[in-house]
């Protein structure tokens, strides 16, 4: 089981330890000089020069972990073997990220090939690492003298010792086999489940061509249908070509095709079809939930979710649940009365006096719904959003907030991956430079198809006087135009891009001992807090008009836009909350587990970073919660839970489960969305909202929550930035206050 590196792995090579000549650094940082060299590999990493230096980048990391390993062996004091389990944590996870980010993102199909086989061999090396009772010994033993220890690394050394438990190493041989065995098989299924929905994203085909509106062609392939007819001139059949249009039902388009296409049978199809694909994945699924489950029970707990859970702020399905009901309770009341209205607008559209509201009706009708309150135009939004001000943007943030600067850096031949690809710095005039940061914007082929914070390396104490800069890349997808420049975004790829900076900036502010603790690399459940806040900073007039202008005119946006925007989006806040409308379905990255590296969170999202969904979230606790025996299929538990939490009926023969990727890498996670939906609600009308771009703002959310990454207690972090209410304890766990996401969203609570 691979506990030694986290969901979200940061990280490079740079001594920690001692100043003993045993621990002098085999290699530089390439974050230690603010000017790049004249020439240099991948990344900064002078092996990656060319494909093959995968090879020699994996084989030095290997080796030094083995030096570490065998210092580790000698038992020195607490203090050293925390150090040096970092080293190797950041070692190894040098090589784990940038084959990463390489295989995800290269062009050159053989820097692809290298970065997955050294991905595929560091992964084997993992498991050496987790199973080595030498570590668990030493973790143990530095455990055990916490008192010789900083509080951080107390904190790392029990989590080490929880994170390797959590692999199976105290068991018996036998039942340890059996859990590496699982733990294997559970990465192969999650494989297949992420590659089935690449070959099979399901597709219709529609006849005539005129059924599909001409805003669609760009998504949609023509096909053509041979028939024959008599012509009356002649005795002899005529063979006739006729047009159609065949539309592959992956989520994008999908989503696409269901809110502009006016014709309902084309919209059911798409989505029978759609929320049918893959059929194999049902397999998957299955296979999925059940070693889950064995693997949770061989490891002493009753289920997945109560083993995923446990060291999270929630701490147990119990705690989870009783958070989810509360949350259903509050918004049924607003959504049924949403659902009533939708329904009713459908009914007077169509000329109708009954009628029922199908599934595939919801975002078609909320869309005109829209339109046909805030006159809102898409394009129209869009013309005050150019790339390049919307980058802008990211620095007026940065300065406003932090007194910091995002300063372009040249990129060395060889560093960048793309001709795309822009590098810049984070700088601060007395601190210095604070970490780097690549944008890689603009879709192409071959690339990876959402949006995501790719950590390349995590910030770590190195000595006295010495950090080692964070580097992080945010990877999207944005296009539109076939030049780069003059791409504009739509307000929700604009929110995308302030979540994904929120990432970036726990990540690049953050300021731990040890990249263990290293910016996102927190609490599951604490993680996407940092996102979710900045998603506000893209609605708020007081942030847009210091940006946002349209790209000929040069006029700012108008308030009245920006309201209506605003109006529009709460229309159908409670539908929205209680159940996802196709936003957003993330592949899976790399959901590694090293107890070297505390648990973090690798964040992907397409379309828009999803709203928190309290069906997908209890449908999620389900199916890996405690088994029936024998274990019901999970296409009738989605269906009963639709039914129970949601105000839309389920259509039969669909099983949308079998595409929705959050199921691998948040397996009984899912509730996190709104774990931090309701913590950046707090945090946002107790910190933010007075002045959000304020320095003193900035100055609380970089010493209260960012520069702390995981290092210190979730709770202790939300109390001493929010102040007491932010979070209650419930047997046992930690859940959110709702209050200030019920104001938000006008919601009354139910007691």
């Amino acid at each position: 089981m691979l506990i030694l590196l986290r969901r979200n792995g940061p990280k490079l090579l740079h001594n920690p330890i001692l100043n003993s000549p045993f621990f002098t650094r085999l290699h530089t940082s390439a974050a230690a000089s603010p000017l790049p060299p004249t020439t240099t590999g991948l990344y900064g990493f002078d092996h990656l020069k060319t494909p093959k230096g995968f090879h020699r980048f994996l084989d030095d990391a290997i080796q030094r972990s083995g030096e570490l390993v065998t210092y580790i062996a000698t038992m020195p004091s607490s203090t050293e073997i925390i150090k040096a389990m970092d080293e190797i944590s950041d070692t190894v996870c040098s090589v784990v990220d940038s084959a990463e980010l390489c295989r995800h993102t290269h062009p050159d199909r053989e820097f692809v090939e290298e970065a997955n086989n050294a991905w595929m061999k560091i992964n084997e090396y993992l498991h050496y690492l987790n199973t080595n009772h030498t570590l668990y010994d030493a973790v143990k033993k530095a455990e055990q003298e916490s008192h010789l220890l900083t509080e951080e690394a107390q904190r790392a050394a029990r989590y080490l010792r929880i994170d390797f438990e959590r692999g199976g190493i105290h068991l018996s041989t036998d039942k340890l086999d059996r859990v590496n065995q699982l733990s294997i098989e559970i990465s192969q299924l999650c494989r297949e489940y992420s590659e089935n929905i690449i070959i099979d994203p399901g597709r219709v085909d529609i006849f005539p061509s005129s059924r599909v509106p001409k805003n669609l062609h760009h998504l949609v392939k023509p096909i053509y249908h041979s028939s024959s007819a008599n012509s009356r001139e002649s005795l002899n059949p005529v063979t006739m070509n006729k047009k159609g249009f065949r539309i592959e039902t992956d989520a994008s388009t999908l989503s696409s095709v269901l809110q502009l296409t006016p014709d309902d049978e084309v919209r059911k199809m798409a989505y029978v079809q759609g929320n049918s694909s893959p059929q194999a994945n049902l397999g998957v699924l299955n296979r999925l939930i059940s070693t889950r489950n064995e693997l949770a029970q061989i490891l002493g707990y009753r289920s997945y979710a109560e083993f995923s859970l446990k060291p999270n702020m929630a701490s147990s399905p119990e705690v989870v649940m009783s958070f989810l009901e509360e949350m259903s309770n509050m918004v049924r009341p607003s959504a049924d009365k949403e659902f009533k209205k939708i329904r009713d607008f459908k009914r007077g559209k169509c000329g109708q006096i009954s009628g029922d509201l199908e599934p595939w009706d919801e975002a078609y009708y909320t869309a005109l719904m829209k339109s046909s309150v805030y006159n809102l135009d898409s394009s129209v939004v869009a013309s005050y959003f150019p790339l390049p001000q919307c980058i802008e943007g990211l620095k007026v943030l940065v300065q406003s907030l932090f007194g910091a600067t995002f300063c372009s850096v040249p990129l060395a031949p060889g560093e960048s991956w793309h001709p795309d690809v822009l590098k810049m710095s984070l700088h601060h005039p007395d601190e210095g430079d604070l970490g780097y940061l690549y944008l890689d914007l603009h879709s192409r082929k071959g690339k990876y198809p959402g949006c995501a914070h790719f950590a390349i390396k995590g910030g770590r104490r190195v000595s006295e006087t010495e950090y080692q800069l964070p580097i992080v890349a945010l990877i999207c997808n944005f296009s539109g135009s076939p030049d780069p420049s003059n791409v504009r975004l739509n307000h929700w790829e604009l929110e995308t891009l302030f979540h994904e900076f929120g990432h970036a900036l726990h990540s690049l502010l953050s300021r731990t001992d040890y990249q263990h603790f290293s910016g996102t690399r927190v609490a599951l459940d604490l993680a996407e807090t940092p996102s979710n806040l900045f998603e506000y900073y893209a609605w708020d007039y007081r942030v847009l008009r210091t940006f946002a202008r349209h790209y000929s005119t040069g006029e700012v946006i108008p308030q009245k836009l920006v309201e209506s925007m605003e109006g529009a989006r709460k229309m159908f806040a409670a539908t929205e909350l209680q159940r996802q409308v196709l936003h957003s379905y993330p592949t899976q990255r790399h959901s590694l587990d090293f107890s070297l590296g505390k648990k973090g969170y690798t964040d992907q999202c397409f379309f828009g970073c999803s709203v928190s969904q309290i069906f997908y979230a209890i449908m999620d606790q389900t199916l890996f919660g405690e088994q029936d025996n024998p274990p019901r299929d999970p296409s009738s538990i989605v269906a009963d839970l639709k039914t129970k939490y949601t105000s839309w009926r389920h259509v039969e023969g669909t099983h949308w489960q079998s595409r929705f990727n959050h199921l691998l890498n948040y397996g009984a996670g899912y509730y996190s969305y709104l774990y931090a939906k309701c913590l950046s609600a707090s945090i946002w009308q107790n910190v933010c909202k007075e002045d959000p771009l304020s320095l003193s703002t900035g100055v609380a959310l970089r010493e209260k929550l960012l520069q702390h990454g995981g290092a210190r207690e979730p709770a202790d972090i939300l109390n001493g930035l929010v102040g007491n209410g932010v979070i209650r304890y419930c047997n046992g766990g930690i859940v959110p206050d709702i209050s200030s996401l019920c104001e938000e969203m006008n919601l009354n609570r139910r007691r």
